[in-house]
C-alpha cells in the first residue's frame, strides 16, 4: 500500500520507437534519485498485466516472465544506484508493439509509470504487372508483405499526379505482418508510366516500383462500340433537347393560362365596375330629379340665406296683450291663463319693434305647440285686431293686413323681408314655408303673437 511519497516513477514522454527485428530499451527513472538497487522492479503489459521482466533481491526473476519474452529481455543495472533502470528487448516482434507499465516498490511504498513501444517494420518492394485489358483499360496490381504495421499505398503517374480511384486488400499473417495488394484500372492511353508506393506511416519510409503500359496493351474500341456510343450521345442530346422543348411548351401554356385568367378576372371587374357606375348613374338622375323639383324653393331660399338678415329683438308690449295672456317681466314670453274661457276675443299680443324696411328674423320657441294652435306672423300698424279668430283660422290675407305663418313645436326662425312693394314672411323650420304678399303697402309693420283659441 502507499504512504506518504518517497519518490516518484517517470518514463519517457513521447512513444518510443523499435524497427522490427532490432532491440528496443524502456527506460524508467525516480524522483528524487535514490538507489533502486534494493527495491523491486517490473515491467509489464499495461493491458494484460502479463510480466515482461522482474527484479527482486537484487536479481532477475525469470519464473515470473511470460513465455514470449523468456530469452529476449534483460536489465540495463549500471545506474540502479542513481535512480535509474530500463529492460532491454532485442530480436523485436510485432506482438511487441503497444503499452507498458514499470513498477518501483520499496518496503511498502510503490509507484508506476506508463510507457508506449511502437514497432514498424519495412517490408518487401512493391511488386507490379499488368494482368491484362478490362472493360475499356488496362488492370495493374501492386503487391507487397512483410510491413508493420499497415503501410499506406499510392499510385502516380509519370507527372505525380495521384490516382484516387483504386482497390485496396490487407492480409495479416502468424507473425502480424502485413501483405497488401492494389488494383489500378487505367483507361487514358497516353499516360504511359504507372508507379506504386508503399509507405510505412511510423518511420515514413518508402518502397516504389514503376511500370510502363504499351499502348497497344490497350482494347481497339470496335465499330459497333463507337457506333453505340455516337448512337448514345445522340440519344442523350435528344432527350435532353425534347425534355427542354416540353419544359418550354408547359411553361408557354401555363402563362397562357394564366393571361386567361387574368384577363377574366379583368372583364368581371369590368362588368362590375359598370353595373356600379350604371347604379350611380341612376341614383344621380333621382338626386337630380329631386332637386329640380326643389329648385324654386331653392333660389328663393338661397337669396335669403340667414347671414343676410340682421337680428330682430322681439319684445312683447304688455299694452297690446290680451287679458288672458300673461307676459313675462322680461317681455320675452308670453302664456295663456289655465283658467281662461272661450270669448269672441282674440288672444293676442304684439311686438314693440315695428318693421318698415330691410331683412331680418327673430326666433320664436314654441311650447306644447302640437296642443295648441298659436299663431304666428306680422300685420299692419294700424290693423284693427277684433275678428282675427276667424281670420287665423281660415289663413291670413293681405286685404286684412295680417301676415301669418304655421307654428310648430321648438324654436324656429321667422325671416322677414321688405322690397319695394313686396313683403315676405318665411317660416324656417323642417318643413319651409313662404307666404308673400305682392302689392303690399310699405307701412310699419309688427310681429305679432296669437293664442289657441
Amino acid at each position: 500500500m502507499r504512504s506518504n511519497k518517497k519518490f516518484q516513477v517517470t518514463g519517457p514522454l513521447d512513444p518510443i520507437v523499435a524497427v522490427l527485428g532490432g532491440e528496443a530499451v524502456l527506460p524508467c527513472s525516480l524522483f528524487p534519485a535514490v538507489s533502486a538497487e534494493d527495491m523491486e522492479l517490473r515491467w509489464f503489459r499495461s493491458k494484460s498485466l502479463e510480466t515482461v521482466f522482474a527484479y527482486q533481491n537484487r536479481q532477475e526473476q525469470k519464473e515470473e516472465q511470460m513465455t514470449p519474452y523468456a530469452g529476449r529481455t534483460s536489465l540495463v543495472g549500471n545506474r540502479l544506484n542513481q535512480g535509474y533502470a530500463a529492460v532491454r528487448i532485442q530480436r523485436v516482434q510485432a506482438s511487441d508493439n503497444g503499452l507498458y507499465t514499470c513498477f518501483f516498490r520499496k518496503g511498502h511504498f510503490y509507484e508506476e509509470a506508463g510507457l508506449e513501444l511502437k514497432v514498424a517494420g519495412v517490408g518487401s518492394a512493391p511488386q507490379v504487372h499488368i494482368t491484362g485489358p478490362e472493360e475499356d483499360g488496362v488492370r495493374v496490381v501492386c503487391t507487397a508483405s512483410g510491413w508493420f504495421p499497415k503501410p499506406q499505398v499510392q499510385w502516380r503517374d509519370l507527372s505525380g499526379e495521384k490516382f484516387l480511384a483504386f482497390s485496396e486488400a490487407h492480409t495479416q499473417d502468424a507473425e502480424g505482418l502485413f501483405s497488401v495488394e492494389a488494383a489500378l484500372l487505367v483507361r487514358d492511353s497516353s499516360v504511359g508510366n504507372v508507379t506504386c508506393s508503399i509507405l510505412n506511416p511510423v518511420l515514413g519510409r518508402e518502397k516504389a516500383m514503376a511500370i510502363f503500359i504499351p499502348e497497344p496493351f490497350f482494347p481497339q474500341a470496335s465499330p459497333w462500340k463507337v457506333a453505340f456510343s455516337v448512337s448514345l450521345t445522340v440519344l442523350v442530346i435528344l432527350l435532353l433537347g425534347a425534355g427542354c422543348y416540353t419544359k418550354r411548351e408547359h411553361s408557354i401554356k401555363m402563362q397562357v393560362r394564366g393571361e386567361k385568367e387574368t384577363l377574366c378576372e379583368t372583364s368581371e371587374q369590368d362588368r362590375q365596375t359598370k353595373e356600379e357606375v350604371l347604379k350611380d348613374a341612376v341614383m344621380l338622375q333621382v338626386q337630380l330629379s329631386q332637386l329640380y323639383s326643389l329648385y324654386p324653393w331653392l333660389r328663393d331660399n338661397l337669396q335669403a340665406q340667414p347671414d343676410e338678415f340682421f337680428t330682430w329683438p322681439v319684445t312683447l308690449d304688455p299694452g297690446s296683450a290680451h287679458s288672458d295672456l300673461v307676459v313675462s317681466h322680461e317681455k320675452t314670453s308670453v302664456t295663456l291663463k289655465a283658467s281662461c274661457v272661450n270669448t269672441a276675443d282674440t288672444c293676442s299680443v304684439l311686438g314693440f319693434e315695428g318693421i318698415t324696411s330691410g331683412r331680418c328674423y327673430w326666433e320664436v320657441e314654441i311650447r306644447d305647440g302640437d296642443q295648441s294652435g298659436w299663431a304666428l306672423g306680422v300685420c299692419g300698424e294700424g290693423v284693427n285686431r277684433k275678428g282675427w279668430v276667424a281670420l287665423v283660422n281660415a289663413g291670413a290675407s293681405h286685404e286684412s293686413g295680417m301676415y301669418n305663418c304655421p307654428s310648430q313645436r321648438g324654436k324656429q326662425r321667422f325671416f322677414l323681408s321688405t322690397v319695394l312693394s313686396e313683403i315676405t314672411v318665411t317660416h324656417r323650420s323642417p318643413s319651409p314655408s313662404e307666404l308673400k304678399i305682392p302689392g303690399a303697402p310699405l307701412e310699419l309693420v309688427r310681429p305679432y303673437l296669437v293664442a289657441p283659441v
